[in-house]
């Protein structure tokens, strides 16, 4: 082993069960991603910077977080899915792939656009907390708590009551029949 490389293993050995602890935390058993490619995608990605994080832990615990999405992102393109609504691809924040025509662009477009007007008639703070929870940046829940002033404790409820303004718009908007029963 280069002398280099091993100096750089030594000095992040002591890492190895934290490193392992939180892959297990973001990958769980029988998700899409496996906690030891994480893993190994972390330790591969720690070796090879040029010198120690200022702050080692909190760069590891950012690096498998940020390893567990792209791994997840990655993997959910390989599993069979059931097909798309006309206009959207597999991923309802991207416009259906290569082959979409213009019409198929131009209705994602729209529906996109649909989406935002109603998110922002929502009353209060929950235009902004949707909007957070529809962010491309995948926003942890600590995240969006900071982002908006709001304690995590109460983004849960308030998420719950946000979504039961959005589906009361929804209903009023386009007419959702009524799902008898506890609807969720």
């Amino acid at each position: 082993m280069n002398t280099a490389l091993q100096e750089r293993y030594e000095r992040h050995a002591r890492l190895l069960p934290l490193l392992a602890a939180e892959a297990a935390a973001e990958a769980p058993p029988g998700g899409a991603v496996e906690a030891a490619d994480v893993e190994q995608a972390v330790w591969l990605r720690l070796l090879e910077l040029p010198a120690a994080p200022a702050e080692p832990v909190r760069w590891l615990r950012g690096a498998v977080r940020a390893e567990a999405r792209r791994a997840a992102r990655a993997g959910l393109g390989a599993r069979p899915r059931r097909s798309a609504p006309a206009g959207l691809g597999a991923d309802p924040h991207q416009p259906a792939g290569a082959g979409a025509g213009a019409e198929d662009l131009a209705l994602a477009a729209e529906r996109r656009a649909a989406i935002g007007d109603v998110v922002r008639a929502l009353p209060g703070r929950c235009p902004q907390l949707v909007s957070a929870l529809m962010s491309r940046s995948d926003l942890t829940y600590r995240e969006i708590s900071r982002e908006l002033g709001i304690s995590q404790g109460s983004l849960g409820p308030l998420r719950s009551r946000c979504l039961g303004c959005l589906r009361s718009l929804l209903k009023s908007r386009v007419g959702i029949p009524v799902v008898r029963g506890n609807a969720r």
